[in-house]
């Protein structure tokens, strides 16, 4: 029997101290619960002592369990859905009203609060969730969010993964989350994140998941865990043709039909349309850089479209980033139908071209001037440091121009660098003319 302080209550002055010094204590005990506690490879059990009538004030549950018309008449209690720390972790919060969280306790001392309703436990649980809430953890958090139904909590969650989709979808958590978060991920339509990396954080689900299962990897397996939403929720039409052919093809997820009519959008001889989604998704911020300090309209000072001569630019980029589209020059409700085009500077190979008729209105970025916005259907995906060919044909009245050109802009930490293009026969260059803004991500 173990040895107990003398005069122990005179000793503390408030109940919280006394209720403190029981806490975890066979003194006074009239139950013991004995719960698992995993240590390595093995598992044993572990007692602890408590009091029913602490227990039961804090708990309606425990009420029921130690004085309601079913109550139980033993003094030894098994759970075995409980761990030892987040069992102890709750009777602390019963004896003391201190809560002392930590990553390793609080989705045990959370699951604890909740089936014994104790809700001021389970608050302090959520915030503490939502203040160490990063990409790292949150789709270890989201389950529970969404099992709690703590709306804000899942709010939260679905806010980090949106702003932080490639640092979320990559972390260890994620291959541990059921299909069904997966699904959710994949088809949202606010990511940031480039779709070639959001497939392959499924690619890497699907294998663990396939090993869970007992399965092989091959891709016909993949595809029936992924089923038909997750493959059809990834834009592969908005992945470069280099990242579908050295990641995608490989994993044999596509059927063979699949990918043929993916090589055929590559090479612009699809007719039928694709059966997966064109259109970008709209969690990037996106940027504009501007290139020129100056712009210039008068009578007698304009831009002129004649022939078939083309405007032209040479560009690389200090970091990959997405290309989403051009702005050009016009005038005031100026007409103009453009053909505009980014090439492969090495071999002159075209990458993506977009054609149609605008509108220019007036813009006002860092100059007041008149334009109009390309906008590619399929957004490009640059390299850094490889070398591009920006291209347009313009058809249309004359317009503004850009002048005092600079030969290096950096905007939200990239950095675009200009030289002149051996297709440019307008006049444009890094100096003067067409181009004032490149839209990216």
């Amino acid at each position: 029997m173990a040895v107990v302080e003398e005069n122990w209550q005179a000793k503390r002055s408030s109940m919280v101290e006394r209720t403190t010094f029981i806490f975890n204590n066979e003194l006074l005990s009239d139950v013991k619960f004995v719960v698992p506690v995993s240590t390595g490879e093995s598992e044993s059990k572990k007692v602890i002592p408590a009091h029913k009538f602490m227990l039961a004030i804090s708990s309606p549950v425990f009420y029921a369990m130690f004085y309601g018309q079913m109550a139980k008449t033993t003094d030894s209690i098994e759970l075995p859905d409980c761990d030892y720390e987040g069992l102890l972790e709750l009777f602390h919060f019963m004896y003391t009203d201190e809560a002392n969280l930590s990553g390793g306790n609080v989705m045990q001392v959370l699951y604890l609060a909740n089936k014994y309703m104790v809700p001021s436990l389970a608050e302090q649980c959520t915030a503490y969730l939502r203040d160490s809430l990063e990409a790292s953890n949150v789709f270890c958090i989201l389950p529970h969010a969404q099992k709690f139904e703590d709306k804000d909590l899942e709010d939260r969650c679905w806010e980090v993964i949106e702003k932080q989709t490639e640092e979320a979808v990559t972390s260890d958590e994620f291959i541990t989350v059921e299909r069904s978060v997966v699904e959710s991920v994949v088809k949202r339509e606010k990511l940031n994140v480039k779709e070639v990396e959001l497939f392959k954080a499924v690619d890497r689900w699907a294998t663990k998941e396939s090993e869970r299962q007992g399965l092989n990897h091959e891709g016909v397996v993949k595809r029936r865990i992924l089923g038909e939403e997750i493959v059809k929720g990834i834009r592969f039409p908005l992945m470069s043709l280099k990242e579908f052919a050295s990641v995608v093809i490989d994993s044999h997820i596509l059927t063979s039909k699949e990918t043929e009519d993916m090589m055929k959008h590559y090479g612009g001889v699809l007719t039928p349309p694709l059966p997966f989604v064109q259109e970008p998704r709209i969690g990037c911020a996106r940027y504009r850089c501007h290139r020129f300090d100056e712009t210039v309209f008068s009578p007698r000072n304009s831009w002129h479209y004649r022939d078939s001569k083309r405007d032209s630019v040479q560009f690389f980029v200090s970091k990959p980033v997405t290309l989403f589209g051009v702005q050009h020059f016009g005038s005031e409700s100026g007409e103009y139908t453009v053909v505009t085009e980014v090439k492969d500077s090495a071999d002159d190979s075209s990458i993506v071209k977009q054609s149609g008729s605008y509108t220019s209105e007036i813009k006002s970025e860092n100059n007041q001037y008149y334009g109009f916005d390309v906008q590619f259907d399929r957004p490009v995906c640059l390299e850094e440091n490889k070398k591009y060919k920006l291209v347009s044909l313009i058809k249309g009245p004359k317009s503004w121009y850009g002048n005092q050109g600079r030969e290096s802009v950096e905007c939200e930490g990239v950095r675009f660098t200009f030289s002149s293009s051996d297709a440019s026969r307008n006049g444009t260059s890094v100096i003067q003319g067409q181009f004032p803004a490149f839209i990216f991500a």
